[in-house]
């Protein structure tokens, strides 16, 4: 039987009226009922269940002003997170004995409000991308919600400083650097907001935005490592350990370690793909061996030695001219590139393609895996079947220093 969230509120307040009439009803006057409803553990449940109804109503309504109805995938990364944090909130309960009280449950409910919000704002942002129109009405609720979430976390840090100064070490440390770990959310939503603006502003495709947009979840992610970092010293110091605070920097860590990867793996494939083989091997490589390299990635009759030559108007004409990544028709004008895979696509778009992912687009094909196996069989003056041995014997060779450093160490 599937119970409706308008029941479980209807219920709520049916259970909370009566709970209040009957305080009434045994005591005759306000302090005495008030008092009474504070000793009985069922009242205060009753209370208490009423108060996260009211919260759930208010976070619907904001919700409903802000952000309109909610996609499936926002919806279910929000119900995600949600879970992830209640779990967190009760490992932090258990740091916090000592402070435990209705207050500090109303500002773990009140932070876990805020980061719903948070949250939204961030998968919200990311749909402007892949969204074919955005509207007026977007704009507005983006930039209020942008400006209500970066004054109500600059508020809320500042209370936790100045309460931390003035009555020393509390629980009000942990709301301190959650508040700044918001903040720093709030920053990456405004930047990749501004990015996605000046994009659809220009009329061509913005190229320098993937790089723009890699180098700031890369500055994000180490900001969110530090103040992890601070967090768990000041705790160590203070109290105990954090422990609550351990899911959160992993993942801190993880995301800075992609986002660094990601940086490396990106800017190594725009590199291959503004090279050819004379530029990678100081231009040693033999006529042979051009050839191969040639005949490896399928430009027989080709002008260029590149990894990513360029295809010509003839080649064009005979394969079907879609960009896949834009959806425009690629001319000779647009400079369109060939992968070592055999697939064409503009050069901007491939630009911004690598900058997130090293694979081609179509097939999926490791470009940098491939490119360096070009790279080395032009180098070798090898063809395919010769380099297929090599680097099996050179894997052989690798498993066996493998188990020879395994015997000895």
């Amino acid at each position: 039987m599937h119970i409706s969230p308008a029941f479980l509120a209807l219920a709520s307040f049916v259970a909370t009226a009566a709970t209040v009439t009957n305080a009434f009803v045994v005591n005759k006057q306000f302090y005495p009922s008030i008092v009474y409803i504070t000793k009985s553990n069922a009242s205060m449940m009753v209370i208490y269940v009423q108060a996260l109804i009211l919260v759930y109503i208010l976070f619907q309504m904001v919700r409903k002003i802000f952000f309109g109805e909610l996609r499936a995938s926002e919806a279910e990364h929000l119900s995600e997170r949600a879970w992830h944090a209640v779990l967190e909130t009760c490992l932090a309960f258990t740091v916090f004995r000592d402070d435990f009280s209705p207050l500090f449950v109303m500002q773990f409910v009140g932070l876990l409000f805020v980061k719903s919000f948070h949250w939204l704002a961030d998968d919200r942002v990311d749909m402007m991308e892949r969204s074919p129109v955005i509207t007026l009405k977007f704009h507005i609720r983006m930039m209020c919600i942008v400006a209500f979430l970066g004054a109500t976390d600059s508020y809320l840090l500042s209370h936790a400083y100045f309460t931390t100064l003035l009555k020393g070490a509390s629980a009000q440390i942990v709301f301190g650097f959650e508040y700044a770990i918001l903040m720093a959310l709030v920053i990456h939503v405004t930047i990749k907001y501004i990015l996605h603006m000046h994009d659809l502003r220009t009329a061509q495709a913005w190229e320098n935005k993937a790089v723009y947009l890699l180098y700031a979840e890369l500055f994000i992610n180490l900001i969110r490592c530090v103040l992890y970092g601070l967090f768990a010293a000041v705790m160590l110091r203070v109290h105990s350990f954090p422990l609550f605070s351990v899911r959160p920097f992993y993942l801190s860590l993880r995301a800075l370690h992609k986002a660094i990867n990601d940086v490396i793996l990106s800017r190594r494939a725009i590199n291959a793909m503004n090279k050819d083989c004379r530029e990678k091997w100081g231009g040693t490589i033999k006529e042979p061996s051009r050839a191969i390299c040639k005949g490896n990635m399928h430009i027989y009759g080709y002008e260029t030695d590149g990894l990513f030559p360029i295809v010509s108007a003839e080649d064009l004409a005979t394969m079907d001219a879609t960009c896949i990544i834009c959806r425009d028709e690629m001319t000779p004008e647009s400079t369109p590139k060939r992968l070592p895979c055999g697939h064409v696509f503009h050069t901007h778009c491939l630009r911004s393609w690598f900058q997130r992912q090293q694979t081609c687009p179509t097939c999926r094909t490791d470009i940098l895996g491939m490119a360096s196996d070009l790279l080395v069989r032009c180098s070798l003056d090898m063809d395919e079947d010769d380099f297929r041995k090599f680097a099996k014997n050179q894997y052989r060779h690798s498993q066996k220093v493998a188990t020879e450093k395994e015997r000895w160490f």
